[in-house]
């Protein structure tokens, strides 16, 4: 398996991954296309994906995408991650994590930070980052709706 930049044959093949992940909503599969979207414009400097790529034996089973945090010194965001629901807790996450802080560091990041909802359907994902080794910096209650809170987690590099 190869962890690699966003390519334009990767659209369709990241969307229909996307649209595939049961935790997602509509709504939040729509964002995350957008941003796939807005990753492959030319000139785009907000949002870096990388790619979990298996070849002809898989395609693409994973992604993340991140990007700077604006208005802030060495501050970046991971906006989405997910793998293909037959290939969890094979390492795909963890190794694109372990690809993006690689980018990070290269790029002198101090800090990453990722929002994440409380409810239980998030708890396996709330799990998979406390083994990376973020950490719970805020929690605001009732934030997506009534009973959903957003958990906002921090990893310094």
């Amino acid at each position: 398996m190869e962890i690699r930049t966003l390519e334009r044959k990767d659209r369709e093949p990241l969307a229909a991954l996307i649209r595939r992940i049961e935790t997602f909503s509509q709504e939040e599969q729509d964002c995350a296309i957008e941003l796939v979207d807005t990753a492959l414009t030319a000139g785009n400097r907000d949002y870096s994906i990388l790619v979990a790529d298996r070849g002809q034996e898989g395609g693409i089973v994973g992604y993340a995408c991140y990007g700077p945090t604006p208005m802030t010194e060495n501050a970046f965001d991971l906006y989405w991650i997910a793998s293909s629901p037959e290939v969890r807790g094979q390492g795909i996450g963890a190794q694109l994590i372990s690809s993006m802080e690689g980018d990070l560091r290269r790029r002198k990041a101090r800090l990453i930070r990722v929002e994440t909802s409380a409810t239980e359907a998030y708890g396996p994902t709330r799990g998979f980052y406390a083994s990376m080794k973020y950490g719970e910096e805020a929690r605001l209650r009732d934030f997506y709706k009534q009973g959903d809170d957003l958990i906002i987690l921090t990893k310094r590099l």
